[in-house]
């Protein structure tokens, strides 16, 4: 075995690409960040419902379902850096896209801009994580890749500080405490104003990619191209679909980013049914960033020391008591929880992505990787739900009582549900390992 200790993470001759590499992880994470806020900035503007505004989410993490397994094929047939190229014009003509929208003031050009931006996360996330591992010896691969990961929640925290300070404090309409009962002269010009607010971070986002694409281009990249024949679609769909651990998984990642993407966006309705504004909401969403990247850190030292399947419980259990709190407490106490969730969700992506590739041959893990990809629509799909149940009683969030509390704080059954599912997940994988 190799002492690692005297190996290099990142050799010299690969400091500049790896540097441009590991930026993607914070490009993405930007991304990420900045788009929850706007399902509470669309809701307003527009006079959206709940279920209206949650669009923004399906369109965000829809373009990850539908781009991750043709993106991971193109990746086995070209090398990383045309794949990284195409991800990055795809997300900064999604982010441009941003501008056309804000002057036709219609909401579904603005998703139709998220779904090709996130076509672009889908090809760059595919493309930078096996392409850090390649960026060095083998023996310090997951020390190289963990180097990158740590800033992906540099680029949450940049991507809310940019939704917060520029977007939801020069919002008119949030300073309207109800924007349905002004004329129509002034709605059109508030909401051509805060429309014009929102397409700011995303087209200079743009104008950013842009430079980043050139970097990419003019820089001298290393060949890390897999020259393997296409496998057999077919046969390895069968494979994958017969292990239960990786099956599972899938299930396991689509209940996370689900829980993840609840958690993150409806923390704006949580704090609304309790007084809070936008901005200040935004402090609290700061938080569960913080909680999320301390968490990462701790978690990534203990899997040291502690089973993979069994530190998955472990935080599932303590994620689900701390929802149990978010929907039986009322008042900030219950956003309190709320923000704490975030500590205990901040290993599941990177655990789960591990242990349901960990007994995979390699042809199996290239279109396995893109299952867990794929799973990424989790994130879509139950932020609509939640929606749904938070419109039950109209379009506010303290509209009726449902067992007792009120239908903000019910909906947050759905992430309880998500983490019950993880609980079991984890516990199944650490028998199986004992």
């Amino acid at each position: 075995m190799k002492n690692t200790s005297k190996i290099p993470v990142v050799p010299k001759h690969m400091l500049i690409p790896f540097i441009l590499v590991t930026s993607l992880f914070a490009l993405w994470g930007f991304a990420n960040a900045v788009t929850d806020p706007m399902v509470q900035a669309f809701k307003k503007v527009l006079e959206l419902s709940n279920s209206q505004a949650a669009w923004v989410q399906m369109a965000f993490y829809g373009g990850y379902f539908c781009m991750a397994l043709p993106a991971a094929m193109f990746m086995r047939k070209y090398s990383y850096k045309v794949g990284i190229l195409i991800g990055l014009a795809l997300y900064a003509t999604g982010a441009l896209l941003f501008y056309p929208a804000a002057i036709t003031e219609q909401f579904w050009f603005f998703c139709l801009g998220l779904y090709i931006l996130t076509f672009g996360l889908a090809f760059l996330e595919t493309a930078a994580n096996p392409y850090a591992l390649a960026m060095g010896d083998k023996a310090t691969a997951t020390q190289r890749l963990n180097l990158a990961q740590a800033f992906n929640p540099l680029g949450l925290i940049l991507g809310l500080l940019v939704a917060q300070q520029f977007v939801l404090k020069n919002l008119q309409s949030d300073d309207i405490e109800d924007f349905s009962v002004l004329d129509e002269a002034s709605k059109t010009l508030v909401k051509t104003s805060d429309l014009l607010v929102i397409k700011n971070p995303y087209v200079i986002l743009g104008l950013v990619l842009i430079g980043v694409f050139f970097l990419f281009l003019v820089c001298k990249m290393p060949q890390a191209k897999d020259e393997d024949a296409m496998p057999s679609l077919k046969n390895t769909f069968k494979q994958l679909f017969k292990n239960n651990k990786y099956k599972y998984g899938v299930l396991a990642q689509i209940t996370h980013m689900g829980c993840l993407i609840m958690c993150w966006t409806y923390i704006y309705q949580y704090a609304e049914a309790i007084g809070l504004d936008s901005v200040t909401a935004g402090y609290y969403q700061m938080g569960a960033f913080v909680l999320f990247t301390i968490g990462r850190a701790l978690g990534t030292y203990l899997l040291r020391f502690i089973n993979s399947g069994k530190l998955l419980m472990r935080f599932a259990i303590f994620g689900a008591l701390c929802i149990l709190l978010t929907i039986f407490i009322k008042g900030i106490f219950g956003l309190y929880a709320l923000v704490s969730v975030s500590f205990f969700m901040s290993i599941m992506f990177p655990t789960i992505y591990g242990i349901a590739l960990g007994d995979l041959t390699e042809e199996q893990s290239k279109v396995g990787s893109a299952g867990l990809i794929m799973a990424i629509v989790g994130g879509a799909l139950m932020p609509k739900l939640q929606g749904l149940i938070i419109d039950l009683g109209g379009v506010g969030v303290n509209d009726i009582k449902i067992m007792g509390v009120s239908e903000i704080n019910f909906s947050f059954v759905l992430p309880l549900l998500c983490f019950v599912y993880i609980l079991f997940y984890g516990l199944s994988v650490y028998k199986k390992s004992k």
